[in-house]
């Protein structure tokens, strides 16, 4: 059947397409008019946020690979030709420009560690290695004083220890004994003149004293002379016999004292200046252990050892008893000339020595870490002096603060007031390398350990832009054996190094933490997050 055929249902479908046709057209209004009054305000609302959210405000503009270098207004960089990033006041350390600010979770995860500046007494010494010697100024000749013949020799022998007084040999003085009868014959006289030049005759010939007494009190002569040791000691010569001839001024014993010894210490040559005479010293022998015994420096020989570079110093100490004894080895520590006074002192391992000055961290409050420069003094046990720059009682980084200071230079702090813009851009790109490199040309970077020894590491280590070097992987040296105790192949480091000559030696190297990637800063600019 057709439409044609049905004019009543043709006129119902035409109908029925109407008011579907209407019934869209009204959904389609109704939905626009909805949309129009439920989020009218929307736009408002959000402007009105907008405007009432407050402006970050801008404290200058730098170029992340050139921290140090500060602009006033955006632009691109004229090191790098890329843009420059603002600096905001609400940034953590932006309002303080000399402190790093590192989060709990940071100082718990590198293990940062403080310590306290304390006043103490430091006794600057110089440790040394020396030998026991005798006194050579304590020293005792015994001579024949006439001619004569050895009567008798007392049982002595090189070697000996003898007192004061002790007898060696009995010598019998023809001259002497011809002498005391004429003087007893010209006392027998009465002449008391002649007496007493006939006396002072006897005391010209060389007799003692003790002996012109004897005869003067016996009134008979003393044929025989003992001849006494002057003083104790030990008995280095003796050179006479019995039955042999002496004759005047013969050395008969040589007689060292014990009472003192000499040390002979071999104190290196680059700590020659830190010794002078009468400088207080402790030894330390190895057969009186937990025995300290103190003297002091007798003398600096002018002569230095050619073989070992090494000075001649002679300590002096005192020989109780006569324990110490010639050829003994010991220790000996030359206490500097100003110990006593008290100094603020810091751990020597808080200390950062770049060559030129010397830098501690200083806890400004927690998580904020200031950068100090210091004036060092002497160093001893573990703590240095500090003469200038902290304070008794203030905090000071003692571990992990070589990675502060990488944060530091990447953020352009410094102990000092950071250079004015260069006037140029080629004066500005030569301070941005050297801004780069650190005061002595030092370059920081991150990498990982892939082998080490005692004297090298060799390193996979991120770009190194101020060198224009890449990411790879490459040997270095080590300025201190020190530097990598501790570390293993695949540890995570951050480290520091100069180049001397065609080698890079690293002089400051941290391990990092075991989740921290030193790959991530991978990029155009290898500079690490």
């Amino acid at each position: 059947m057709s439409l044609s055929s049905n004019p009543s249902s043709t006129k119902t479908l035409v109908a029925g397409a109407v008011l579907l046709l209407v019934g869209l057209g009204a959904g389609w209004a109704l939905s626009q008019w909805l949309s129009a009054g439920g989020h009218a305000g929307a736009p408002a609302t959000a402007a009105a946020t907008a405007a009432s959210a407050p402006e970050r405000r801008v404290l200058y503009w730098y170029d992340p690979m050139v921290p140090t270098q500060r602009f006033d207004k955006p632009g691109k960089s004229p090191f790098m030709e890329m843009q420059l990033v603002p600096r905001y006041a609400d940034e953590a350390g932006a309002d303080a420009g000399s402190a790093v600010a590192v989060s709990p979770q940071a100082v718990q995860s590198l293990g940062l560690r403080v310590s306290t500046a304390e006043k103490r007494v430091l006794q600057a010494a110089v440790d040394a290695v020396g030998t026991v010697g005798l006194n050579e100024r304590d020293v005792s000749i015994v001579q024949a004083r006439a001619n004569g013949f050895v009567e008798r020799v007392h049982p002595r022998a090189p070697g000996d220890v003898i007192p004061a007084g002790a007898p060696l040999a009995e010598v019998l003085h023809p001259d002497w004994l011809a002498a005391q009868r004429e003087y007893l014959a010209v006392r027998a006289t009465g002449d008391a003149a002649l007496a007493q030049a006939a006396r002072a005759r006897l005391t010209l010939l060389g007799m003692p004293a003790a002996l012109i007494e004897r005869v003067d009190a016996s009134g008979q002569p003393q044929a025989v002379t003992t001849i006494v040791a002057p003083s104790g000691g030990l008995i280095a010569e003796l050179m006479v016999r019995q039955g042999m001839t002496v004759s005047a001024g013969m050395t008969m014993a040589r007689i060292n004292g014990l009472g003192t010894v000499w040390v002979e210490a071999a104190v290196p040559e680059a700590l020659g200046a830190a010794v002078v005479s009468g400088q207080p010293a402790e030894l330390r022998l190895v057969a009186f252990p937990g025995e300290v015994r103190r003297g002091k420096v007798a003398a600096v020989l002018p002569e230095a050892s050619r073989d070992t570079r090494t000075l001649r110093v002679r300590v002096e100490v005192p020989n109780p008893g006569g324990r110490l004894r010639a050829g003994m080895f010991g220790q000996v520590r030359l206490l500097g000339a100003g110990q006593g006074a008290e100094v603020v002192t810091v751990p020597g391992e808080a200390v950062i020595r770049t060559g030129r000055r010397a830098l501690v961290y200083v806890v400004d409050a927690p998580g904020r870490y200031r950068p100090v420069e210091v004036e060092l003094g002497a160093e001893v046990d573990g703590r240095v002096a500090v003469l200038k720059g902290v304070e008794a009682g203030q905090q000071v980084v003692a571990s992990g603060q070589f990675l502060i200071d990488s944060e530091a230079s990447l953020q352009g702090l410094t102990a000092r007031a950071p250079a004015e813009a260069a006037a140029t851009t080629a004066t500005a790109a030569a301070t941005a390398v050297s801004a780069q490199q650190g005061p002595t040309g030092e370059f920081s970077t991150r990498g990982r350990v892939v082998e080490l020894d005692a004297a090298a590491i060799t390193l996979e280590h991120e770009a190194v832009p101020a060198l224009k070097w890449p990411a790879m992987t490459m040997p270095f040296q080590l300025a201190r054996p020190d530097l990598a105790r501790g570390l293993k192949a695949g540890d995570a480091v951050r480290f520091r190094f100069r180049q001397k000559g065609d080698e890079h030696v690293v002089t400051a190297i941290d391990r990092e933490p075991a989740a921290t990637d030193p790959h991530a800063g991978h990029g155009s600019t290898g500079a690490p997050r």
